[in-house]
């Protein structure tokens, strides 16, 4: 990548290249590492619709974002198949000069039914949210007892709609080690890139404890024992998950290991929240309101100088610094429900 090209760069010579807009902070499922059902209960108070970036606020916010440099789109939530009528969202995203990829964060419960759709307004991509492949085990981890087949409906449904899937696996001790295995030899038989994923302290609500993190080199170690691995360069600068391939084969496999890897040097995302606040790290305390300017009438070029102000100097790296935090001290971060992780 030449260095010359990037047109916005933050405080740490990072450039802005991906863009994740969560359209709801809603979700049919009640998972324990995101939104834990003692907490999001049925008084939980989400946000009205009102509050909401309308598909036209958020489909301007685009077009300006790509004049700064983003490429690539990833649809979030809560749940965002929750939101009425996404396929028109993504049409209209799909149609944003610059924008060359598009893909979906999910649960995939709701894809049956929306996968095609979907695919046909312009969607590229999803990666489906499942932990385990034992029905008792995943209704625990859900929340709301939904049953494995609900999430593999849903992968099928993509994959004979033509979307391309990756399927992410959250781990975590007294959780779902069992599960490691399993899922890992389901998804290599089915060629499904699976990607484990380090238990995060994202929020304040999911009860991280550094010693229920499960180190990506352990279950590297574990899967290379019986499915022998070798690692595999990345596809590109900013790419979160570190590559590996089963030997012999083409079928691949990869690794999210913000606690024990951290990427923030080559951390390329910014995240907008439903209501329109701009956060520019996962880990972050506040975000930046852009739904009221933009709703108070600001012109482009406004919105341009602001987000630009924002990423400047933007100078995030959370997860470098995570274990040097003071011990008992507790640092408010944003919940992953709100932003989609």
């Amino acid at each position: 990548m030449n260095m010359a090209d990037l047109k916005t760069i933050d405080a740490k010579n990072r450039p802005l290249r991906d863009l994740r807009i969560s359209v709801t902070d809603k979700c049919n499922f009640r998972c324990n590492y995101c939104m834990p059902a003692e907490i999001f209960g049925p008084d939980f108070q989400f946000l009205p619709h009102d509050r909401l970036l309308t598909f036209e606020e958020i489909t301007r916010l685009v077009k300006i974002f790509v004049q700064l440099g983003v490429e690539k789109l990833r649809i979030t939530g809560g749940e965002p198949m929750i939101r009425k009528d996404l396929a028109e969202l993504i049409n209209m995203l799909s149609q944003v000069d610059g924008i060359k990829d598009i893909a979906m964060t999910t649960n995939a419960s709701l894809l049956p039914n929306q996968a095609k759709a979907l695919k046909d307004a312009g969607l590229h991509r999803v990666s489906v949210s499942l932990d385990s492949l034992d029905d008792e085990r995943f209704a625990r981890i859900n929340g709301r007892g939904y049953r494995v087949q609900t999430v593999l409906d849903g992968i099928n449904a993509a994959l004979e709609a033509g979307l391309k899937v990756k399927v992410n696996m959250v781990v975590q001790k007294e959780m779902n080690v069992e599960d490691i295995l399993p899922m890992a030899r389901y998804f290599r038989d089915r060629k499904i890139i699976l990607r484990f994923i380090e238990f995060m302290d994202v929020g304040n609500t999911n009860g991280w404890k550094l010693e229920n993190v499960v180190p990506s080199k352990e279950i590297i170690r574990l899967i290379n024992e019986e499915m022998p691995i070798e690692p595999v360069d990345p596809n590109y600068f900013g790419e979160v998950a570190t590559r590996y391939r089963y030997r012999d084969t083409d079928a691949e496999i990869g690794f999210i290991s913000s606690v024990t890897q951290a990427f923030c040097s080559s951390c390329t995302r910014s995240r907008l929240s439903a209501e329109g606040h701009l956060y520019t790290c996962l880990f972050a305390s506040s975000g930046h309101d852009i739904q009221t300017p933009l709703r108070n009438g600001a012109s482009d070029e406004e919105l341009i100088q602001l987000l630009e102000n924002i990423w400047s100097k933007r100078d995030d790296h959370y997860s470098e610094i995570r274990l040097k935090d003071t011990p008992g001290i507790k640092r408010h971060k944003v919940e992953m429900s709100h932003i989609g992780g």
